[in-house]
Formats: structure tokens, sequence, C-alpha cells
């Protein structure tokens, strides 16, 4: 038993809350039930209720024992002089107002229907199950179950946002320069996005915008800073990036980072680092004011249109520097466009339509909804329990209901959960 769940059947009176009485035998009326108060201070605020006839009005407090209004130092706390009523689950001791007068208080726990009880602590107090509702998941009806996976989305969209809120912050606002550190990042992939990141941020942006351009110029910039053209290799396209590089570095006084941070341990060729970085080189040489092209696309087929690249010829028969491969296109495919779709592109277009005031939800839905859903163990599981996922907006609610609901047992503030809860 918390406090949380008390709050909960208080705020959706959850009780049989007709011809209450108080633990000094008097008759109770709840006129207004109060605002939940989410700050520091009483539970619930501007609440009204009766006292064998005579009106009150002020706020609520709810404690699991009378007990804890002591424990909690509120006898010495101003901001609870206008509590009017105290709610407990069990009455351990009578509290005294500032008057010398008992405080009014109520006992639930006679009052709660014992179908509520048994449910809150199914969810809450399972141990071995994946998810507190596993049981019941599947039962949720369709409507409760779609508007509460567009709230979690746009939640997990949030998220995603405000990270990227700390590097356009870093950046003076400027949504090229992080478009350019969110997109290397995520060519990285999970693996090496830490490390790309690390090489987006050891360049200034104004060298990025002075030279990829010329797709030459930008290989040699991005390769050099990696580290990968410190090595000697006998093959004249690292050669000319070398000397390249050499001319840039002292231009414009650049410091590369260590190669090492790069991980090609166990990785599939078309994700080594080098390959992706190419790819990157391609993207940038090819799409000129990309930030504003992605900021105006909304149609699927519009993105791999524009991420569709043709690397340097190099690359066609290299994974590495030093060793030449069967010869293939390494082309981005449409799976890595929708990872690039949904974790740099919307929530950098949803950050950039906050600023300007106008964010067009529909825009996001639809387009996610287009997308083919992720593959993990999470959306398997789900899908194992009934809750099956069409498209990439289903997952991502999904996994934001796993990690951030689910996993904490938040179910209190879970539509699923409440659903639940209220059966």
């Amino acid at each position: 038993m918390n406090e949380d769940f008390l709050h909960f059947v208080w705020k959706f009176k959850l009780f049989a809350n007709n011809n209450l009485r108080l633990t000094s035998d008097e008759d109770l009326e709840i006129l207004k039930f109060g605002i939940h108060n989410f700050n520091a201070g009483p539970d619930f605020l501007n609440a009204q209720i009766k006292i064998e006839g005579q009106v009150w009005v002020g706020n609520i407090e709810i404690h699991l024992k009378s007990s804890d209004w002591y424990l909690h130092k509120h006898e010495t706390d101003s901001n609870y002089d206008a509590v009017i009523l105290h709610i407990v689950w069990e009455n351990d001791a009578v509290i005294f107002m500032k008057n010398n007068l008992p405080l009014p208080t109520l006992v639930l726990k006679e009052l709660v229907n014992p179908l509520v009880l048994s449910n809150y602590r199914s969810l809450l107090f399972t141990q071995k199950d994946w998810i507190p509702c596993e049981k019941s998941i599947d039962k949720i009806d369709d409507f409760t179950l779609e508007n509460w996976k567009e709230r979690l989305f746009f939640e997990r969209l949030e998220q995603k946002s405000s990270v990227i809120k700390n590097l356009l912050e870093q950046e003076h606002n400027n949504f090229e320069a992080v478009l350019f550190q969110l997109l290397v990042k995520n060519f990285g992939l999970k693996i090496n996005g830490d490390a790309f990141l690390t090489l987006a941020k050891s360049v200034d942006f104004s060298v990025v915008q002075k030279v990829n351009f010329n797709e030459h110029q930008f290989a040699a910039l991005l390769f050099g800073q990696a580290g990968f053209l410190e090595e000697v290799q006998e093959n004249d396209y690292h050669l000319q990036l070398k000397n390249e590089y050499q001319y840039l570095q002292h231009k414009y006084h650049l410091q590369p980072i260590l190669k090492a941070q790069f991980s090609f341990f166990r990785m599939r060729p078309n994700n080594f680092p080098t390959i992706r970085i190419a790819q990157l080189v391609a993207l940038f040489s090819k799409q000129k004011n990309l930030f504003s092209k992605l900021i105006n696309l909304k149609e699927l087929k519009e993105f791999y249109d524009l991420f569709a690249i043709e690397m340097h010829p190099f690359w066609k028969t290299h994974y590495h520097f030093n060793s030449v491969s069967k010869k293939s296109h390494k082309k981005l495919t449409k799976s890595f466009i929708d990872l690039l779709i949904i974790n740099t592109i919307l929530p950098l277009k949803f950050l950039y339509q906050k600023n300007r005031g106008a964010v067009d939800e529909d825009s996001f839905l639809q387009l996610l909804k287009k997308i083919k859903p992720e593959k993990n163990s999470i959306i398997s599981k789900f899908s194992d329990l009934g809750v099956w996922s069409k498209n990439a907006f289903d997952t991502q609610a999904l996994l934001e209901l796993k990690n951030n609901y689910c996993a904490p047992k938040q179910c209190l503030q879970c539509a699923i959960g409440k659903t639940i809860l209220y059966k």
C-alpha cells in the first residue's frame, strides 16, 4: 500500500462515498474533492466538505496512517493550516489542529471496493511478471489503448527533444549544426554512436559548412578527424585524403580524435565506421541546405529519395582502407533511414516546430504509421502478450510504455493500469 494509491482512490472516487462518517462519528458530505496538487503542500487543494451541516472550504491531506501527520512535521508547517480533512488508511492517532481541536479524519480502509484493492495489489506487487498487467493488457479496449499510445508517443518525442535542446544550447540555437551532430551520431548506431558524436563535435560546424560542398575535402576532414588517415596505407585514395587533411588540419588548427574509439568488433561490414563515414560524406556533399529540406518533408518516399546517395567509387570495393572486397554499392537501406527519421529527424523537427509555436502533430502520426514496426526484444514480448505493432507509431509508444511506466510500476499514472483498477 502507498499514498499514491490513496490519491488515486480519492481522485477517481473509487470508494463508497455516501453516508460517510468521520472518526469522531460526525456526518461527512463531500461537495468538492479538490484539485490534485503535485507540488509541495497538501495533496488536494480547494476542496469543499460539509460536516454536520456546516460547510468548510480548504485543503485535504492524505496519509497511510494518521500519525504520519506528525512524522512529516505538518504541525509546524503553515502550508497545512488550511487543511479541513485528513484522509487515512489507518487511524492510529488523534491529530490536533492549532486551535487544539481534533482534525476531521476519514478512514478509507473499509470504504474501498475489495476488487479495486485486489486489482491494485496484483498490479503493483507482482514480482515475477514482465509487466504488471501482462495477464490483462490484451483485454484493454482498442479505444483506450490507441488514445494512450498517442499520448505515449508524444511523451517519447518530448523526451528525445529534451536531449536535443541541450545540444542546441551548446550550439547557440543553430539547428543545422545540431542536425549534423545528430545525424553523425545516429550513423554510428548504438555501438559507435558516442564515438561518432565525438567526431562531429571535434570540428567546428563553420568548418563543415566551408568544406562539405567539396566531397574530397569533406572526406579528408571526417576521416582525418576520426584518425583513419594517421596510418600508412599503400593506396592512392588514402594518400590523397591524407595530404588534403594535412592541409585542412594546418588551416583550421584541427586535432583528430583517437581511432581506437571506433569499434569494428562483431559488426556487419555495412555498419563498419569507415562505411558509415563514407555515407555521411556522400550525403552532406550531395544535399545542400539539408536542414531546411528535412524540415519541409512530409511523405516517407520523399525521405527515401533524399537519402538515396552514391558513395565514392573507392568504397564500392572496400570496407577498410587496406583491403579490397567484392564490389557492392553499400547504399542506405530503408530500415536504416527509418531509424534516422525516428531517432533524429522527427525529434528535431518537433523541437523546431515547438520553438515556432505550432506543432503539426497529425503529420508526425501519419508519417510514423507508414514506417514498418521496429524489431527488438521489447516489441516481441508485447506481441507474445497479444499487443501487436502494425507500424513504428505502435513500437515507439510501446517502448515508452515499457521503459517509463511498466518498469518503474507507474500503473496509477497509466491509462491501462487505471482501466484495470476501474474494473
